[in-house]
């Protein structure tokens, strides 16, 4: 089966659409999405739209998609993540307002093989940086792959006879086989902010017959984002940033 794994959308519609284009003519079974579909950008009804439409599809709540449905606070949010959540929660309209509110609490069994989650298995929020947070990770999995988002940076961690290696992923496309005995913990990188000073969407495709991975990255309309951004009133920088990468 082939897997479209996406991450950390956050309202960009103009990257979610330039991800979604650049898989027309790849094989696509299912989709495996790992949370927070608003939150700073500018589309949070539109994103929402285009993901329910996709069929095929599980999918996880991020820290940004909770605070948005009010099950969160934003007091841990730094003051520009949370004028960005304020003001999607005031733009959402009440359908998918209900859709956010009922996402699901990760981790999540997927098809016996897979496990996602937003940020960890043993706490959606935390943020898995470095061989240290992925033996912890590893220990609240049972499944050969788990993917992660939450971080915004596409990584790799594999565990192989008892030890953690984790690989930045910084060349795209970038394929790689899995070993068969092997468990990996997995992250796209996020569509609509990069953080690895890449400003490309990220995206990958998980191959699970052939135990291929395949981390992407996509240009964007960047300028229409930024665009969208600013005719709100969201923070300025929030639009400036997405030509960083940062």
């Amino acid at each position: 089966m082939h897997y479209l794994v996406f991450s950390d959308i956050h309202g960009n519609l103009e990257a979610l659409e330039a991800v979604l284009r650049d898989i027309k003519k790849k094989r696509i079974d299912y989709y495996l999405f790992l949370g927070d579909l608003v939150g700073y950008g500018a589309s949070p009804n539109e994103v929402i739209q285009q993901v329910q439409a996709l069929g095929r599809l599980s999918l996880v709540r991020g820290n940004h998609d909770k605070a948005v449905a009010g099950l969160d606070s934003i007091q841990t949010f730094n003051p520009i993540a949370a004028a960005g959540i304020e003001w999607t929660r005031k733009s959402l309209n009440k359908r998918y307002h209900r859709f956010v509110s009922g996402l699901a609490k990760s981790p999540l069994l997927v098809h016996d093989t897979i496990t996602i989650c937003h940020g960890a298995p043993f706490d959606e929020d935390y943020y898995i940086f470095g061989e240290f947070d992925a033996v912890e990770a590893f220990s609240y999995i049972s499944t050969p792959v788990c993917f992660f988002g939450h971080t915004h940076f596409p990584f790799l961690y594999v565990e192989k006879e008892e030890t953690v290696e984790g690989t930045f992923i910084e060349k795209f496309p970038c394929e790689i086989k899995l070993e068969q005995g092997a468990r990996y913990l997995i992250n796209p990188g996020s569509v609509g902010q990069p953080r690895d000073r890449d400003p490309r969407a990220a995206y990958a495709i998980y191959d699970s017959r052939n135990n291929r991975l395949k981390f992407n990255r996509v240009e964007y309309d960047i300028a229409e984002s930024q665009r969208k951004i600013l005719a709100t009133d969201l923070p300025p920088a929030l639009a400036e940033r997405l030509s960083l990468g940062i």
